[in-house]
């Protein structure tokens, strides 16, 4: 699976009516949404849109007739095998009516010419981890996250140890759990955790 390693754009016009396609990366729906609003443009007609991240996904038909606008935008996107993408399309009537077939082509078509010239990168599927250990592990442990690619998210220190909350490449998991337990010599508590 890839995402899109930087912002792609692609201009279409179809029947006299002006298509822009803005793609850019969010694996949040709040970043979606916030895209949204900076690339709004008083002027166009719609700003129909599409977002993917994971199981997640939403789309807006802004206006034109259901089904055809969001839904042929996100289906470029997953056609295009793509995670944690988002795609603006801003339509600039021409005064030509296309009808339901020729909108959800025109949409979807301007949508998946957009991400096929975008430059792309592998995403690599994360996961996240929490780690319970005494005081002792601490300093060690800490070590071993630049080893494992690991981002740590939370801390908290108890009466116990540590409290940690780590993301990390879920292919790195199963090797810095054996390194944590043998570390720890067992006295280590490790929950995989799903993303909230």
């Amino acid at each position: 699976m890839s995402t899109l390693a930087a912002p792609a754009r692609h201009e279409a016009l179809i029947k006299h009516s002006r298509f822009i396609a803005l793609a850019e990366r969010h694996a949040s729906e709040a970043g979606m949404r916030q895209f949204l609003e900076q690339v709004h443009e008083a002027g166009a007609n719609h700003h129909c849109w599409a977002w993917k991240s994971g199981q997640q996904y939403r789309f807006d038909d802004d206006g034109e007739p259901g089904g055809t606008a969001g839904r042929p935008i996100l289906q470029a996107i997953e056609g295009q095998d793509l995670d944690q993408v988002g795609v603006v399309v801003i339509r600039y009537f021409g005064g030509v009516k296309l009808g339901t077939g020729g909108l959800a082509r025109a949409y979807g078509g301007t949508a998946a010419e957009c991400l096929r010239q975008a430059s792309r990168e592998r995403l690599i599927e994360t996961t996240r981890l929490r780690i319970c250990l005494g005081f002792e592990h601490v300093d060690r442990t800490h070590q071993l996250l630049a080893q494992f690619a690991a981002e740590k998210i939370s801390e908290r220190y108890g009466e116990q140890g540590l409290d940690l909350e780590i993301e990390l490449p879920l292919t790195n998991l199963d090797a810095l759990s054996v390194t944590l337990k043998d570390l720890t010599r067992g006295q280590v508590t490790l929950q995989q955790l799903d993303f909230a």
